[in-house]
């Protein structure tokens, strides 16, 4: 099937964005996976991980400002990789940005964000209510609001992901994406169908905070309960008119709901199998590969690192608990 001009006007934002923002963008390497897998059977990993700010979304923002003149004012909500990867960007391209976050951010969040030189605005200890605050002012005082994916822009920029990824793997058959408000599925999503369209997608849902998954199951957004979850990137509700229900749907292929337990699991093994630490999203994203094992044997498969910027109280119980059953099975603990 063709890729619709709503897939295709989409890749083709990509693309456009990819020639502005490549004077600040280093493309990430695309890396095989250490592991002995079963003849004919590939796994690379896209590490966005290495991505500068540490994640993906410094694509996005660098699209969307760059779309901007220079004397537009911009406000956001984030007090994530959302938040820092814009902030970023907006000191590079020299832009009037305004970040509000929940009162209850960590304060090394905090402090980064500020660092780069933008304006800050703490609001009430609800990143939702955070957000919303973030949308009054905009209309109040004649700002841009930056959403972190409700905007074709920065959709764009993140499927430039997708452009790099073809380049490094001409032959490409799964890709492995997490899903949160689906931003980055839609860009890497659009950006293949256009131009690998025998690639299948994946997008990959914390079965506690799957929103946009259940959204596209049912063919129109519905609301869920979310619940904490070790890939918070992806947690929190959606826009009820977010373009990514629409392009999302026509782009994915399959969707993978994964729990706790795998996440977990997920993140173990690409410390210790691949030598890398990632932040949960990412975990989710390779849980799914091995979810999915029975459709990507004899397969070239991509699972894409969409970030590492952890937190370590989170994370280190995760290893540790992995490292104290290996240590167990060596009796040396």
């Amino acid at each position: 099937m063709s890729a619709s001009p709503a897939v295709l006007q989409q890749a083709a934002l990509s693309v456009s964005a990819y020639s502005r923002i490549k004077p600040w963008l280093s493309p990430t390497p695309c890396i095989p996976s250490r592991q002995v897998l079963e003849e004919k059977t590939e796994l690379y990993y896209k590490a966005d991980n290495f991505q500068k700010t540490g994640s993906f979304k410094f694509r996005g923002a660098l699209s969307k400002l760059t779309s901007l003149s220079t004397d537009v004012p911009a406000i956001t909500a984030s007090s994530g990789n959302h938040g820092l990867g814009l902030s970023t960007a907006a000191k590079l391209t020299g832009h009037n940005l305004t970040v509000v976050l929940p009162e209850t951010v960590a304060r090394e969040k905090l402090e980064k964000i500020k660092a780069l030189g933008v304006k800050t605005i703490l609001h009430s200890n609800d990143s939702g209510v955070a957000e919303q605050h973030a949308q009054k002012l905009a209309k109040e005082q004649e700002k841009i609001y930056v959403s972190p994916y409700n905007d074709p822009q920065i959709i764009a920029g993140q499927g430039t992901l997708a452009i790099e990824l073809l380049d490094q793997l001409p032959r490409l058959d799964v890709v492995y994406v997490s899903i949160g408000g689906g931003g980055l599925i839609s860009g890497i999503g659009c950006v293949l169908k256009a131009f690998s369209p025998r690639t299948r997608v994946v997008g990959v849902s914390a079965k506690n905070s799957a929103e946009l998954a259940a959204s596209i199951r049912a063919g129109k957004m519905v609301k869920v309960d979310h619940f904490e979850t070790l890939a918070d990137g992806c947690a929190g509700g959606v826009d009820n008119d977010t373009i990514t229900l629409g392009l999302g749907s026509e782009v994915i292929d399959d969707l993978i709901d994964c729990s706790e337990g795998q996440i977990e699991v997920g993140l173990q093994q690409i410390a210790w199998n691949e030598k890398m630490l990632v932040e949960g999203s990412a975990g989710l994203a390779y849980a799914a590969w091995q979810e999915d094992a029975s459709n990507n044997k004899n397969k070239i498969s991509a699972v894409v690192l969409c970030g590492a910027n952890f937190d370590k109280e989170t994370l280190s119980p995760v290893s540790y608990t992995h490292l104290r059953a290996h240590d167990t099975k060596r009796n040396i603990v």
